[in-house]
């Protein structure tokens, strides 16, 4: 008799639960009700239990991964003792762009992580609301038509949110790197997948969409350079200038206070162009990033106390000067010598004689 009325409570179901609940407590209500009561709460517990462990196996997978890639670009050894200062410099700028290596593989690792948790408690969702009975497929249908909607709705987030997303990837900026946007060059001081902000040198603030982003200019990604063009008058002996500017690059690459700023030995390139007003002589540093400004500075500071201390002119703006005579009807051209570079003053010539002074384009 009671297998007979376990089978009829139990008809409509397909749980076991109604049978065991039945056997143990006798009650029609509590029978019925069991396969809500406990089959399904214990189904969603097991998949919500299923979701957390597998975005832990997931996050340890890519926490693997990303240490791994960082990992990849570290070198094993030096061999500074043997190599000397430009051993050094060089494993400065190793240990420099390892260091980037290793933040822009956080990142990704951070960008995947959020990706994975997403999609499984989406999944993990969905099965959820189809173990308690819920028809599923005519919500994923209206998933899928509020997803394009809101796809053609919010073309530029979508835009901002797949730039930003190749952003990373790629690696083009991070967080403390100067770069040019276009309008907005400086500083950046934070990274999301939809802005980038950025602060300029009188302090401004400026967040810029990521879509809206055409090109990048990074002025500190792995390594920079000073690049300074010295000016001399024409009547200096360029050898020894050049050897002069060699001597004072080199000076500032022995020192020790700018050690791990200049990371490989200088070079004076030479004569890079014959301008009207004098000689201009290319100097190149190499230097870590965003350390390209200060080197200039003191480059700049040096080679004018040593230019004073040798005697080298720097030159002055040449130019010269139209006078008219209103009683003699005539005009006269004067050549005007600045000081410092000869004796002070205007010399007047007469008519129709042309004094030039030291005119850089025309004496030559």
């Amino acid at each position: 008799m009671n297998l007979f009325q376990n089978a009829e409570v139990c008809a409509n179901t397909d749980s076991d639960a109604c049978d065991l609940v039945y056997k143990i407590t006798n009650n029609e209500t509590l029978a019925r009700n069991a396969d809500w009561a406990i089959s399904k709460p214990l189904a969603v517990i097991g998949i919500l239990l299923m979701a957390v462990v597998t975005r832990w196996l997931v996050h340890k997978l890519i926490d693997r991964l990303t240490s791994r890639a960082a990992d990849g670009m570290l070198p094993s050894s030096f061999g500074l003792g043997k190599l000397g200062r430009s051993a050094e410099r060089r494993a400065d700028s190793t240990h420099l762009a390892a260091a980037r290596h290793e933040q822009r593989a956080k990142a990704m690792g951070s960008l995947l992580k959020s990706v994975a948790t997403g999609v499984i408690f989406a999944i993990a969702g969905v099965m959820a609301l189809a173990e308690i009975g819920v028809n599923i497929a005519p919500l994923l249908a209206s998933a899928g038509i509020l997803g394009l909607a809101i796809g053609f709705g919010a073309q530029t987030l979508v835009k901002d949110f797949l730039s930003g997303i190749f952003m990373i990837f790629e690696d083009q900026y991070g967080v403390g790197d100067v770069i040019d946007a276009g309008e907005a060059v400086g500083t950046v001081e934070a990274v999301s997948l939809r802005v980038t902000r950025i602060r300029d040198i009188n302090g401004t603030v400026w967040y810029v969409r990521n879509g809206e982003i055409l090109r990048i200019g990074n002025m500190s990604q792995n390594w920079a350079q000073t690049v300074l063009d010295i000016q001399v008058a024409y009547s200096e002996d360029l050898q020894r200038v050049r050897q002069i500017l060699a001597d004072v690059a080199h000076d500032m690459w022995g020192d020790e206070d700018y050690t791990g700023k200049i990371i490989e030995e200088p070079e004076v390139w030479g004569i890079q162009s014959l301008d009207p007003d004098g000689v201009t002589i290319r100097v190149v540093l190499k230097t870590a990033p965003l350390e390209q400004w200060t080197v200039a500075r003191e480059m700049r500071e040096r080679i004018k106390a040593r230019f004073d201390y040798e005697g080298i002119e720097i030159p002055f703006p040449q130019r010269v000067v139209w006078h008219r005579d209103a009683r003699q009807g005539r005009t006269d051209e004067q050549g005007v010598e600045e000081p410092g570079a000869g004796e002070p003053g205007v010399e007047e010539p007469g008519a129709g004689e042309k004094d030039t002074g030291r005119q850089g384009s025309a004496a030559g």
